[in-house]
């Protein structure tokens, strides 16, 4: 097999990567591959020192990932770093349809990752199940659509998160209550940046992520927003990482009290809670 060297890491499971259809049966790799093995790739470079951190301080890790899909950041992940802890670090996919947490769970059974659990929830779920610890370290949710990227923040809050990294995607919640409220928010100035559709939209999910920041700020996390440079295949490459760090809470509580009057979102404080 002819890898560049950069393309596929020391210790990496060939058999995985053939799993997942990263790599063909005979170990070759096509554009697509190449591009999604990047893209876990460099999310995994954003991750793998939180997982260090937070070893550093305690005995294992656990990590859940919400709308896990076909678990390609989570085998990654293990594979990368879990597999070699010889502990019980533990990471948990949550993933609605049953065929993906079927076919994960046999995966993960045949490459012979036992701290690997693949759990039939939504995020929403997820927060109350007995199936699940506590408290978990890291909380990752890569594309969980509309308000399942909240569901997943509520999640991270209920279990006193150290760390939370999202990527959020398809934010809809927030447009349609700036839709709703456009005729009484058109007397000031300012709402001419959501005023056609097609900026109700961008703005709204633009929004929703400024609204996220601060709602984990207000509750005591550094926040980090960057761009998941790799991804240039999709517009949702917004990426967020937050670390707790017991940071004052009370100039970003009222700074996302202020954006949901000012703008008209009072309905959707709950979902953006601080308290």
């Amino acid at each position: 097999m002819s890898q560049d060297k950069y393309e596929i890491r020391p210790g990496q499971s060939i058999e995985l990567l053939k799993a997942l259809h990263i790599l063909t049966r005979d170990g070759k790799m096509n554009q697509d591959s190449r591009r999604k093995l990047k893209q876990v790739y460099h999310l995994y470079q954003f991750i793998e020192p939180l997982l260090n951190e937070v070893k550093g301080r305690k005995a294992a890790v656990s990590l859940v990932d919400h709308g896990a899909g076909k678990s390609y950041l989570g085998f990654i992940l293990y594979d990368l770093f879990f597999k070699t802890l010889h502990d019980t670090s533990h990471i948990y996919g949550i993933e609605t349809r049953d065929e993906l947490v079927d076919k994960s769970t046999e995966l993960a059974s045949h490459l012979g990752f036992p701290g690997m659990s693949f759990l039939n929830l939504s995020v929403a779920d997820s927060i109350t199940s007995d199936q699940l610890p506590a408290q978990i370290d890291v909380v990752t949710a890569l594309h969980a659509c509309n308000t399942a990227t909240d569901d997943a923040i509520h999640f991270a809050l209920n279990k006193q998160a150290r760390h939370i990294v999202l990527v959020p995607c398809c934010q809809a919640e927030v447009a349609a209550e700036l839709r709703k409220n456009k005729a009484a928010a058109l007397v000031n100035p300012l709402a001419e940046l959501w005023r056609h559709a097609i900026h109700t939209r961008e703005f709204g999910s633009h929004v929703t992520n400024v609204l996220r920041c601060l709602q984990l700020q207000a509750h005591g996390y550094q926040v980090t927003v960057t761009e998941l440079v790799g991804w240039e295949h999709s517009m949702k490459n917004e990426l967020i990482v937050a670390q707790y760090t017991n940071q004052p809470r009370r100039k970003p509580a009222e700074r996302l009290t202020q954006m949901l009057e000012q703008l008209g979102l009072q309905s959707l404080s709950s979902r953006f809670f601080i308290g």
